[in-house]
């Protein structure tokens, strides 16, 4: 063969003839392995049972959890290399997307290292058949993305240097906002639904947020909230929050347990700055079996009481006293109420941006003795009726209204037999 000056391959110039041959492998390379590329690849690389146990794992893997092979290999599950939000979130959503389509790609989890820190990693996971299709096991790859969270927070904090610009803040809170209230509320048979969500300020994003869901056995689970604060932190939390009750719920709709898991979330969540919580009040629905109703549990966490408005005539506040706030200290303790709505009844939620908006009096607040008197004038209603007439005056509130407020309500329709 012909070769030009540097044609040994060190500067990779071949001739014309020597085209549709392979260049020389240098020797760093011919010495490497397959089982030295999984041990030392630049991602951690897992492999687990179909129950999740460990079956196999490389040392980029070990190197970051700070652990030794024998403590994991056949002892220890991969959802036990979670957090306790990312154990939650695994159980509820990633191994049944998984055994359902047999891969799924790039969900963010964190990873808790043997002393105590956070390594937040992007997993993908494939199950591996055999020939007769049968799943034998679970590969997965794990991706550092540490340097992905610094950028996401240096996100964060552009944010603040760019608050001048206020049609684009505009557009970034609608949107944003958009995306933490369910956009349409499902229908429940045999109930009448309605929601409704108070932009104060097209500025910033709010953290009240709300939403109605079906469980097993046509149990509906629904929730109210108010996360401390505005803007995009209180966005980060309100999402937290939305996603984990529904989450939590799935996996057991005790609505005690349901907010303490919650609680339990936003205690393990990095807050470098402000402590951030929120107040909720949780419920689960239950039909009655004459389908003349629902029983209806709810637990308190600081947020304020509903309001029952009774085929009667009648409407009072539903207390959950001594519910303690949500995210403020890890063994926060939550209490419930029980009802059941009858036809005619009408339950309502509430965030407090109604009862604190400013009247006409200055300093004067609308008040918690104020609504009262409004659903007793009201009931008997619906739930649009309610809703209907909330709306209204929020919006003659103007500027006194300061504060986002949401809006959700459900009644049995009256028996008109």
């Amino acid at each position: 063969m012909t070769v030009r000056p540097g044609g040994d391959g060190t500067d990779g110039s071949w001739s014309a003839e020597d085209r549709g041959r392979e260049p020389p492998v240098p020797s760093a390379l011919l010495e490497d392995s397959a089982e030295d590329l999984y041990e030392n690849a630049p991602c951690g690389y897992l492999s687990t049972l179909m129950d999740g146990r460990i079956a196999k794992v490389n040392g980029t893997l070990l190197r970051w959890l700070g652990r030794r092979r024998e403590e994991l290999v056949g002892h220890r599950h991969f959802s036990d290399l979670l957090t306790i939000g990312g154990r939650l979130y695994h159980e509820t959503h990633f191994a049944p997307l998984l055994r359902m389509q047999g891969e799924v790609n790039g969900v963010a989890l964190e990873l808790k290292a043997a002393d105590g820190t956070r390594l937040p990693v992007l997993v993908t996971s494939a199950v591996k058949r055999g020939e007769d299709g049968e799943p034998l096991l679970i590969r997965t790859t794990l991706l550092d993305a540490r340097d992905r969270r610094a950028y996401e927070r240096e996100l964060l904090r552009a944010r603040q240097d760019a608050e001048h610009d206020r049609e684009r803040l505009q557009r970034l809170a609608t949107t944003l906002q958009r995306t933490l209230i369910p956009p349409a509320i499902e229908p429940v048979p045999g109930m009448e639904v309605a929601a409704h969500y108070h932009v104060a300020s097209s500025d910033e994003v709010g953290g009240d947020f709300y939403d109605l869901f079906p469980l097993a056995a046509g149990d509906r689970g629904f929730f109210m909230g108010d996360v401390r604060g505005k803007g995009a932190d209180a966005a980060v939390v309100t999402s937290l929050a939305r996603y984990t009750l529904r989450a939590a719920a799935v996996s057991d709709s005790v609505p005690v347990r349901v907010l303490a898991n919650l609680n339990t979330a936003l205690n393990h969540q990095v807050q470098e700055d402000e402590p951030q919580f929120c107040t909720v009040i949780f419920g689960l629905l239950t039909p009655e079996e004459d389908g003349t109703g629902f029983h209806v549990v709810l637990a308190g966490g600081g947020h304020p009481p509903a309001v029952l408005l009774r085929a009667d005539g009648s409407a009072d506040y539903v207390h959950t006293p001594g519910g303690q706030l949500v995210g403020v200290v890890p063994d926060a303790r939550f209490t419930t109420a029980t009802l059941d709505l009858r036809p005619g009844d009408t339950l309502l939620l509430y965030t407090d941006g109604l009862t604190e908006a400013r009247t006409g009096n200055a300093g004067d607040r609308y008040g918690d003795e104020a609504l009262l008197d409004l659903a007793r004038s009201l009931a008997p209603t619906s739930a649009n009726g309610v809703v209907g007439a909330l709306t209204a005056l929020l919006d003659s509130f103007g500027e006194g209204l300061d504060d986002d407020t949401a809006l959700l309500a459900m009644s049995v329709p009256p028996d008109e037999r």
